[in-house]
């Protein structure tokens, strides 16, 4: 991580929106590309004076951008953008439209479809043989309760990416799964494994063409059993 060096600029606050307006010059460091993830801001101290605000408010910016998972401060090691997005942006959003159910599978659906394109070029043998062992074992499971197994599958697929802005997302699809997975009456064991065996072999002949398709017959399929289950029980 590289130290702030003290050749940063920053608009001060003009306007009384104070806490708000200190969060957008903070991230403007980053969009401007003075700053870059893993750095360390400027003290407290300097962004007081760079800013024009006093420490209350700057310190309930901080605390808001904390929150957000921008920013880690440090105890006596000082305040660094981090490496990485975190998954509450995406959860917060997520959180919001949990009563839209609809909604919620679009979302997840736009979410796997390119992940698993993206798999079919990242995937690794090692990831390869691990979802195999979760077809096996949904195939192999008693009273088709396999709810978490199936969850593996689908993140094995989406940690493949290996993509540090899309790993943020990452908690967001599994609480996306797991709203989805509440609403499952019932689940069909041979369905699930006739539809991971499919997106498998998509996968192991590197065919991102192919991996769509599966995918999205799979997920298509569970959309339409969910909605007329919900719809159903809202009768």
């Amino acid at each position: 991580m590289e130290a702030y060096k003290g050749n940063v600029e920053v608009e001060s606050v003009k306007r009384n929106t104070l806490s708000k307006q200190v969060v957008e010059r903070i991230v403007q460091l980053l969009n401007s590309g003075q700053l870059k993830p893993g750095d360390k801001l400027p003290t407290e101290m300097e962004l007081i004076h760079m800013l024009g605000v006093s420490r209350p408010v700057l310190r309930e910016a901080l605390s808001s951008l904390e929150t957000m998972e921008v920013i880690t401060r440090k105890t006596r090691g000082g305040t660094y953008f981090n490496d990485k997005i975190g998954s509450k942006p995406y959860s917060v959003m997520l959180s919001l439209a949990a009563g839209n159910l609809p909604a919620v599978i679009e979302a997840r659906m736009a979410l796997e479809l390119g992940l698993v394109t993206m798999a079919a070029e990242k995937i690794t043998d090692e990831q390869l043989q691990r979802l195999k062992l979760t077809i096996d074992a949904i195939a192999n499971s008693v009273d088709d309760d396999y709810g978490e197994i199936d969850k593996e599958f689908h993140l094995i697929i989406a940690m493949s990416a290996n993509n540090p802005i899309i790993e943020g997302m990452i908690d967001s699809l599994l609480m996306m799964y797991d709203r989805m997975n509440t609403q499952i009456k019932y689940r069909e064991r041979d369905v699930t494994v006739r539809f991971h065996t499919a997106i498998y072999h998509a996968l192991v002949n590197r065919d991102p063409h192919e991996a769509f398709t599966q995918m999205y017959r799979h997920l298509s399929y569970a959309r339409d059993k969910i909605l007329k289950s919900h719809e159903l029980g809202n009768e």
